[in-house]
Order: structure tokens, then C-alpha cells, then sequence
């Protein structure tokens, strides 16, 4: 059980906030690199924080404050231009570090003056299909080029705004019990009534789980009923990536769950698949597929016949902000206590003037991450299943993703069938 103050602590993000501090050292997708070819500036609003996401007509992008600093003005609105961004409403333009670099209507305006009219501004980068931004002091760190976004394969996304905190997400990310009640004895509650069969994984037990901290966040071990110390569930185990996402997958799909903090109560929760099965042919993709998966429907109930439509029911249904000081923590919530004592430690990090966990200051070409691979076997069915009964059954590519592995399966001559499929 906490004290308000302490749940405040973890889950509030705005600006001079103990976790907003901590959350300011990181780099968060903003929008996808299509919307701004389609159009080159865009809203998007992230840790409390109103901006304007910008693409030149060299390349680069940008991310400058919302409200010009002349008289308010939105810079969504403003015109794209080389060298910056000018606002729509009276001609004043800020380069890519949110430097005022003309006056429409005082060209001869001193250079003093406009530095005193700067606005703020982030640093923004293309990876993976996604437009990424930074929006902390001093000096930018650099964008950590995880596994996900730049190895090889079909890539997936789908994508909703949650009217929720991203800790009581962050937090379903070490809590494994979840999947035995959740996507065990619920999902099987749900598939009797609605006449579907549910994915076989979930109808196993635990016999203990580990949660280990590394560089880059915990590593998150689990060992089943039937499996040893051995198995890669246990042996290799997969990472809550600190501070806002968690890396899964195996048998050729790989998945970045992430989790932006858009504001306190906001939530953009992505879903970044590769599909990447031995045997695929090579497929040419200008642009990751991304659309909005279902969570609620027309009479405002929670989809619950898929498993992230699951866990948005519980995340969404705690309210805007889990009311910790209430809560009864047992044993089960190991995970749950590592990670809070995890974020509090980079608190202090961060009130102490070091860099918490997992800032990237060194110039690399990729971050690999452990992840059991091999834990699904490597069958077409896996892929299916998780496709048809996970979020991915929304995406406008869903039969061509089936189909994919179907035939990667069929290029792999003489490898065995199993019928599972994923855990989380």
C-alpha cells in the first residue's frame, strides 16, 4: 500500500515532477513517418506537454512547443519551411532548436531580441517507421537503436489511446500471475459463451517467477508446469525495457509493446510487430502498417475476445490513475515491487545529477535484448493464433501476415508442427 504522495510520485509526468525528470531522459515515438510524408506537421501532445512534429524539405525533423511565443498562435498551423517551422499567424520562424530566425514583419529585428524570443524545442529522429522526440535539458542522448526497429522482417503496428496511467500498464508487465486468471481462466469464461476456442499457452501454471535488473531494465523469468530451469522461459528469459516498453515474441514474430506517457491520465499504447519467420521470402515495405486496434465497442463495453483486449479491460478499469493508497500486495506482486523500486531508485539518480538506467551516450549500430526465441516451437500455428486472437486480428494485413507464415512453414521441410501459443 502507498501514500498518495509516493503514488503521485511514480505516476505523475508533467513537467518538474519527480518521474517527469526521471521519463525526460528518454526518447518516445510521436507519430509515424508516413503522417508527416503525407502532411509535414503534426499535433502531438507528450508527457503533459503540447508540441508541433515537423518535417523540412531536406529531411530533417523537428519538434518546437505548440503556442508561438509571439502571441500564442498554434505551430501545427504554421508553414514548413528549409530551416524550420514558421508560424502561420504572423511569420515568425524557429529553426530545429526552437531559435527565432526571422520576423516577417520586423526583418530588421536584432538578434538579441529574437533570442530572447526563443520557443522550446526537442531533438526528433526517423527509426523504424516511427518519428521519435526528445524533449529533456542538456544534452541529447543518443536514439537507442533496439533489435526491433531495425531488423528484417514484416512490420505490424497497431495502436490506441488509453484513458489511463502508463504505470498500471508498466506494471501488467511484471506481473506473470496475470496470464494464468486473465488469459487462462477468464479468456476460457469468455471463448465457452462465445463459442470460439481460445489459445492453448495460457491454460498453465507457474511454478515460480524471477524478475532480474540488467542495463537495460528486468529481465522477466517464468517456469511453467513441466518446464526446468532449463527451458528458455526460465534460462533466457524476456526484458521490461525501462522505462515504458517490453520486448516479447518468438517462433518469427517479435514484439516492442510500448507504452508513451502522453499525459497523466493518456496512455499511446503501441503494439510494434516484426514478422520475421525462417523461410519467408523477403518482403519490400515503404512504411510499417500501422491502424488502431478495437478495445471498446458501440455500447461502451471492453472487447475482451483477444488478449490485449484483456488487459486494457484491467488497466483501463482501475481508473485514470490506480488508486494505490487501497491496495492489498501479496507475494504474487514480486515483479510489481522490483519495478517500483526500480523507477524510485532512478528518482534519486536523477535528483542526484546522474543519468538513470538505460540512457544510451554511446554511438552503436544495434541493441540486442534477450528474448526466448524458441520458446513457441517453430510452427505456423503459433503465429496464427496470436494473429487471430490478439490484437493483429485489426490489421489491415492480417491474412497476408497468416499467410506468410504459412508459407515460411512450408519452406522448412522436415520441421516439427506444435500446437502452441504466445505468453506474455
Amino acid at each position: 500500500m502507498m501514500t498518495q504522495e509516493q503514488n503521485d510520485e511514480l505516476t505523475r509526468v508533467g513537467p518538474g515532477t519527480p518521474m517527469g525528470e526521471v521519463l525526460r531522459h528518454y526518447w518516445y515515438p510521436v507519430c509515424f513517418e508516413r503522417e508527416l510524408d503525407e502532411f509535414p506537421v503534426k499535433k502531438v501532445r507528450l508527457l503533459g506537454e503540447d508540441f508541433a512534429a515537423f518535417k523540412t524539405p531536406d529531411g530533417q525533423y523537428g519538434i518546437v512547443a505548440e503556442k508561438c511565443p509571439h502571441r500564442g498562435a498554434s505551430m501545427v498551423y504554421g508553414i514548413v519551411e528549409e530551416g524550420g517551422l514558421r508560424c502561420g499567424y504572423h511569420g515568425w520562424k524557429f529553426d530545429h532548436d526552437g531559435n527565432c530566425t526571422e520576423i516577417l514583419a520586423e526583418p530588421d529585428s536584432s538578434p538579441q531580441f529574437r533570442s530572447n524570443v526563443c520557443t522550446k524545442a526537442g531533438k526528433a529522429q526517423a527509426l523504424g517507421g516511427m518519428v521519435w522526440a526528445w524533449i529533456g535539458e542538456g544534452e541529447a542522448p543518443y536514439l537507442p537503436r533496439y533489435e526491433a526497429y531495425v531488423m528484417e522482417g514484416v512490420r505490424d503496428v497497431g495502436h490506441s489511446m488509453l484513458p489511463c496511467n502508463w504505470l498500471q500498464i508498466m506494471e501488467n508487465a511484471v506481473d506473470p500471475y496475470h496470464v494464468e486468471a486473465l488469459h487462462g481462466n477468464y479468456f476460457a469464461f469468455i471463448a465457452e459463451w462465445k463459442g470460439f476456442e481460445m489459445p492453448s499457452a495460457f491454460k498453465n501454471k507457474h511454478v515460480k517467477v524471477g524478475f532480474d535488473p540488467f542495463e537495460h531494465g528486468i529481465i522477466k523469468r517464468r517456469q511453467l508446469v513441466g518446464q526446468t530451469e532449463e527451458d528458455d522461459d526460465w534460462k533466457i528469459g524476456h526484458p521490461l525495457v525501462f522505462p515504458y516498453k517490453m520486448w516479447v515474441g518468438g517462433n518469427g514474430v517479435f514484439q516492442m509493446q510500448i507504452r508513451v506517457p502522453v499525459d497523466d491520465t493518456h496512455t499511446w499504447m503501441l503494439f510494434y510487430t516484426v514478422h520475421a519467420p525462417e523461410g519467408a521470402e523477403p518482403v519490400d515495405q515503404m512504411y510499417p502498417v500501422d491502424y488502431e486496434y478495437e478495445w471498446i465497442d458501440d455500447k461502451g463495453n471492453f472487447i475482451v475476445d483477444y488478449i490485449e483486449g484483456q488487459d486494457i479491460m484491467a488497466w483501463v478499469t482501475q481508473g485514470e490513475i490506480a488508486d494505490r493508497t487501497v491496495e492489498n500486495i501479496t507475494k504474487s506482486d514480486v515483479g510489481v515491487i522490483a519495478m517500483r523500486r526500480m523507477y524510485r531508485d532512478q528518482i534519486e539518480a536523477v535528483r542526484e545529477g546522474r543519468d538513470p538506467i538505460a540512457v544510451t551516450r554511446h554511438e552503436h549500430d544495434v541493441i540486442e535484448l534477450p528474448l526466448e526465441r524458441f520458446k513457441f516451437g517453430r510452427g505456423a500455428e503459433f503465429a496464427t493464433q496470436w494473429i487471430d486472437r490478439g490484437s493483429m486480428k485489426y490489421s489491415p494485413q492480417a491474412d497476408d501476415l497468416k499467410k506468410l507464415h504459412i508459407q515460411a512453414w512450408a519452406n522448412r521441410e522436415g520441421e516439427p508442427e506444435t500446437k502452441i501459443a504466445p505468453g506474455q
